[in-house]
């Protein structure tokens, strides 16, 4: 008897299940990454954006936040259908646009703390996942430059780390055009860049539905921005509500309010 081929999205839930990450090889091309370092470039160079002087952000890493905010070549990123499945496993289908950021890790900069994503979230552990991130490879991801550390299985711990504290970890290599996807209760951090190139990534981060966002998606983007959005897209930036209630406006969703589109009846009325 033949073996039943795995689903590939069920494989990488398998994984993130058991070791709190997986990375998903070739997601992109080397053109779309090349454009994306050079838009990434520009807009830094136009609004003089420069690296933050904190242990956290890096004192040599360059941050570009709201990134749904500079142009259409973003707008792809947070629907691309391998990975936003693998995010609604992990999540649901009601998930958030968190925030999305640009990490451009520079020559010389240290190892980041260890930390979880959810941490800050008054929540027992281990618990549900509220928070799944991805972070897109625009270069290649090496120990050498960067990449980001990870301590596997440790999303099922019953605790955070402690902030400044040394643990050992270990670097998710990967290369250009690669998504890294894990748990928010996975211990990680950015790695240190010992080479004389920049380790360019896109993080990009889901929450669930019922967790406010880390960016305010609706106040930070103008809703002329929001009105070229596809649909799905204005979702999961919280133009939407979370099962038919949580985040309407008289019981309407966002995109009813403020767009004038169809949409789904208020959990009021089905029941």
């Amino acid at each position: 008897m033949g073996t039943e081929e795995i689903d590939p999205v069920e494989r990488h839930l398998a994984q993130i299940e058991e070791r709190g990450y997986t990375i998903v090889p070739a997601v992109f091309d080397d053109d779309t990454a090349s454009d994306l370092v050079d838009a990434l470039d520009r807009i830094e160079s136009e609004r003089g954006i420069l690296a933050s002087d904190n242990s956290f952000e890096g004192r040599s890493t360059v941050r570009v936040y709201n990134l749904l905010a500079h142009g259409p070549r973003f707008e792809a990123i947070p629907v691309q259908p391998d990975i936003l499945r693998i995010v609604e496993g992990v999540l649901d289908s009601g998930c958030l646009v968190s925030s999305l950021s640009s990490i451009a890790i520079g020559a010389g900069e240290t190892a980041q703390p260890i930390h979880s994503d959810d941490q800050v979230l008054p929540l027992p552990k281990p618990h549900v996942a509220t928070v799944c991130n991805t972070m897109w490879a625009l270069t290649d991801f090496t120990e050498a430059n960067g990449a980001t550390r990870v301590i596997p299985g440790s999303h099922l711990w019953d605790h955070s780390p402690t902030y400044g504290v040394h643990y050992d970890s270990e670097p998710a290599e990967m290369h250009r055009g690669s998504v890294l996807v894990w748990h928010g209760s996975l211990w990680h951090g950015g790695g240190a860049n010992r080479t004389a190139d920049r380790r360019y990534g896109i993080a990009m981060n889901y929450c669930a539905g019922w967790i406010r966002q880390q960016e305010n998606q609706q106040l930070g983007l103008a809703l002329d921005t929001v009105a070229g959005f596809t649909p799905r897209l204005r979702e999961l930036c919280g133009f939407s509500t979370y099962r038919q209630l949580i985040g309407h406006i008289e019981k309407q969703t966002p995109a009813q309010r403020f767009f004038d589109t169809a949409g789904p009846t208020s959990l009021f009325d089905a029941t």
